[in-house]
């Protein structure tokens, strides 16, 4: 068997049902839509969320809270990952798309305090937490803020 010489199984796919092509075909006339009715009418239906004039779900749920448009989201990296690093490193968010720390750097990038760091690096990132950034220091490394 060759590539070009590749079909489907029988049955397993079906042909395209063509309405409005005659009586014989099952589908003429009133091309499956039934006999008048807001359904029936070519641009008929009713809008998304309508539920028939019954007061829809999302209008009968609780809002709450609000969203802030101005949200900044950073892609988060914690001590313990930075630890893959040789000493002496310079961290920049180039260097984590680059072996795979951070697939996506959203706003910018914030490093954590979370986990221990051992390795004197020189870590630039767009935002530090406080204990980021006691930690990275006490291990003889230098921070700095984007």
């Amino acid at each position: 068997m060759k590539l070009h010489e590749l079909k489907a199984a029988e049955g397993s796919r079906k042909e395209r049902n063509r309405v409005g092509r005659g009586i014989g075909s099952g589908n003429g006339k009133t091309a499956g839509r039934g006999h008048k009715g807001q359904n029936a009418r070519s641009g008929g239906g009713v809008r998304p969320g309508f539920e028939g004039g019954q007061l829809p779900i999302f209008k009968r749920l609780p809002k709450r809270g609000f969203t802030n448009m101005n949200r900044k989201e950073f892609a988060i990296v914690n001590l313990e990952t930075l630890n893959r690093f040789e000493d002496g490193t310079e961290v920049t968010p180039e260097l984590l798309i680059e072996t795979g720390l951070v697939s996506n750097l959203k706003d910018g990038v914030k490093v954590l305090g979370n986990g221990k760091i051992e390795k004197k690096l020189t870590v630039k990132a767009h935002k530090f937490s406080a204990s980021a950034k006691e930690a990275i220091e006490a291990a003889g490394g230098n921070t700095e803020v984007i």
